[in-house]
């Protein structure tokens, strides 16, 4: 499976939670960096789109503390939540 197969297929995941608000947090966070990933990089993404949504967001909003595993610079990306545009607000 090419790295780019990877992507288109994490990036319509991102965007196909079941609630608006997911879609939205973690549809808008693969749009800013799917492109940028490298194959590591996107397995964490992957690994992170097997999470329960209320989980993901919860962990994005700061209301709970992700597992070690997700630790890292990308956790750190997705806690900044500027990956939400203005439009989608």
């Amino acid at each position: 499976m090419t790295l780019d197969f990877r992507r288109r297929r994490a990036k319509f995941r991102a965007w196909h939670r079941g609630t608006r608000e997911a879609d939205l947090m973690i549809g808008g966070f693969s749009d800013r960096y799917v492109e940028t990933w490298d194959a590591d990089q996107l397995g964490w993404f992957e690994a992170l789109l097997e999470e329960i949504d209320v989980d993901v967001m919860a962990w994005a909003i700061g209301t709970e503390i992700a597992p070690p595993r997700y630790h890292g610079p990308q956790l750190d990306a997705l806690l900044k939540l500027d990956y939400v545009s203005k439009v989608m607000r």
